[in-house]
């Protein structure tokens, strides 16, 4: 009589194996290709500079660049990782949020949506595509730079979508100024208060609703390892999240929620057009990162999702950085 791993052997050599290969690619979706997933070169991936001179008012909307930014509408495909599980992200409305929003969505999540009421059109585009999901999803725009309202946007996230048990701090304002002497009060106080205020309340506020097996992502940048001269205020508050992130979750690791931070390098995003970079500096954009080229949206939300996943259980109090081979964590 044949023992059940003789059987199983059968299956992974000899004339089978090119079958259950085929049909394994099948069942994920590779079959277009006779090798699975083709490679793809990372340096012609997305578009490089030169990039078109172009300014906004701030916030900026995703909708209004050329190029437009990829926040995986099209590619990226779900497989359920984050089934029934219950997110609040706030910057959801374009850039990396938006990307984290999306895959979130398809990968089985309800989602919380903040956004400033100023990118509703952006806010828009993306509950749609979180709705052909199949997900509960609920909007709430609103300025986290009042403690009253992030303390409203919890509740208000938990109530809609019946419990939270992911939180993602990625909303942010970016200001390029060329001096010290060029950064107002009221402009380090705007920084200072999107940045880590409200990571702070928001966090805060959610705690009480986490349950073992949940988690926080804040995102952090590689200006808190490598800060540019021209994002002095900015830089300042993505190192700062970098340490709260470290030191929270030595502190809620004892209640089973994991707490990390993402990185990310230069990133085609709203924020650069609306006041982030120079206009001039704009244009190239990315041409000095090892791949020659910005991050799109799309190729940094994986990391989000693993953070959130189960797969990623012992991970707790780390940084993780997508820079296109800038240094970083």
């Amino acid at each position: 009589m044949r023992s059940k791993k003789n059987a199983a052997d059968d299956i992974l050599r000899g004339p089978r194996a090119e079958s259950f290969a085929k049909a394994t690619a099948s069942m994920l979706g590779f079959a277009d290709s006779p090798s699975g997933r083709p490679l793809s070169d990372p340096r012609r991936l997305h578009p490089k500079p030169p990039f078109e001179k172009q300014t906004q008012p701030w916030p900026g909307l995703a909708g209004q660049m050329t190029p437009r930014p990829d926040h995986g509408e099209d590619s990226y495909k779900g497989s359920g990782r984050l089934l029934g599980r219950k997110a609040l992200i706030t910057g959801g409305d374009s850039g990396i949020g938006r990307a984290t929003a999306i895959a979130f969505a398809r990968e089985g999540a309800d989602v919380a949506l903040n956004y400033l009421p100023e990118e509703e059109a952006d806010a828009e585009e993306v509950m749609d595509l979180m709705g052909e999901a199949g997900v509960k999803t609920t909007a709430i725009p609103g300025d986290i730079r009042d403690e009253a309202f992030c303390i409203r946007l919890v509740e208000d996230a938990a109530r809609d979508l019946g419990g939270l048990d992911i939180l993602v701090n990625n909303a942010a304002r970016q200001q390029a100024r060329e001096s010290i002497l060029d950064i107002t009060t009221d402009d380090l106080d705007w920084t200072f208060r999107t940045n880590l205020y409200a990571l702070f309340w928001i966090t805060k506020a959610a705690v009480p609703h986490l349950r073992p097996g949940s988690a926080i992502i804040n995102t952090s940048s590689i200006v808190a390892f490598d800060p540019s001269p021209h994002l002095l205020d900015y830089s300042a508050t993505k190192a700062a999240i970098l340490n709260f992130s470290k030191c929270l979750a030595k502190q809620l690791a004892e209640r089973g929620i994991r707490v990390n931070a993402v990185a990310p390098g230069p990133f085609w995003t709203a924020l650069q057009p609306s006041g982030g970079q120079f206009p001039d500096h704009l244009t190239k954009f990315g041409h000095d990162t090892p791949l020659g080229r910005p991050g799109q949206p799309a190729e940094i939300a994986p990391l989000y999702v693993l953070l959130a996943s189960n797969e990623a259980s012992f991970c707790t109090g780390q940084v993780f950085g997508a820079t296109g081979g800038e240094a970083g964590p």
